[in-house]
């Protein structure tokens, strides 16, 4: 089975980075001598994905004229634009609906992840679940823990509300059947936080456990450590 198509969320304001990405949006941030979402259409290409939808917003059309429609990567590269109303991560991925298929998985535009997509894709097809959530064991070291994992099973997800016994977090690939964004109005904001706690709450979450950490551009110490680890793999 080919891979799904993922869904790249890049359409946000980023405002945690001031004024980095005042003129020009995170993805094309320069980290490690070229625009980061250079860097993910790399991995993705090396993984064997051949499908990628760019939800794009906020200086969205600067993505568009950079990447194209992906073929020096090889990938055909599609692109939904929810500006200037922008519509939150998961109001983005219902207006892309009609391009992603069936399923499809959904990476952050900021993250950087080692991990193995075909790994993770077979755990969804092999699960009755009609979303996959990648986690990592985090107890608060990169970000504030979001998930109570127990007995191999999500109990939540709440990115919104802390409790003690979460030790987990979101490590930024999941996989979504798309029925699920029928429960939506399309052209409303929606943040995908709130569809993976619902889902989290009504058992219809199959987690994939990743023992490597995350790494994400959304701050400046972010972009340090990423730019590290780009840096010792071209070395390697």
């Amino acid at each position: 089975m080919s891979l799904l198509t993922v869904a790249i969320l890049a359409g946000g304001l980023a405002k945690r980075l001031g004024p980095i990405t005042e003129k020009i949006p995170k993805a094309l941030i320069n980290v490690a001598g070229k625009p980061f979402i250079h860097h993910q259409l790399d991995y993705l290409k090396k993984q064997g994905i051949k499908r990628v939808v760019i939800c794009i917003g906020h200086h969205g059309k600067m993505i568009q004229e950079l990447v194209a429609d992906g073929r020096i990567w090889e990938i055909e590269v599609l692109y939904s634009d929810d500006s200037p109303n922008l519509l939150g991560t998961g109001g983005a991925l219902r207006l892309a609906q009609p391009l992603l298929g069936e399923n499809f998985f959904i990476l952050y535009g900021d993250s950087y992840l080692p991990i193995n997509f075909r790994a993770v894709q077979d755990t969804f097809m092999s699960s009755s679940k009609p979303c996959l959530m990648t986690i990592v064991k985090n107890e608060n070291r990169w970000d504030k823990s979001n998930i109570i994992y127990k007995d191999g099973k999500i109990i939540i997800y709440d990115k919104n509300n802390q409790l003690t016994e979460m030790n987990y977090i979101d490590y930024g690939l999941g996989i979504l059947n798309t029925n699920v964004l029928n429960n939506y109005e399309k052209n409303k904001p929606i943040d995908l936080g709130d569809i993976y706690q619902k889902l989290s709450l009504n058992k219809q979450m199959v987690a994939h456990e990743v023992f490597s950490r995350f790494y994400e551009i959304g701050s400046e110490a972010g972009i340090k450590e990423t730019e590290l680890l780009l840096i010792n793999k071209g070395k390697s």
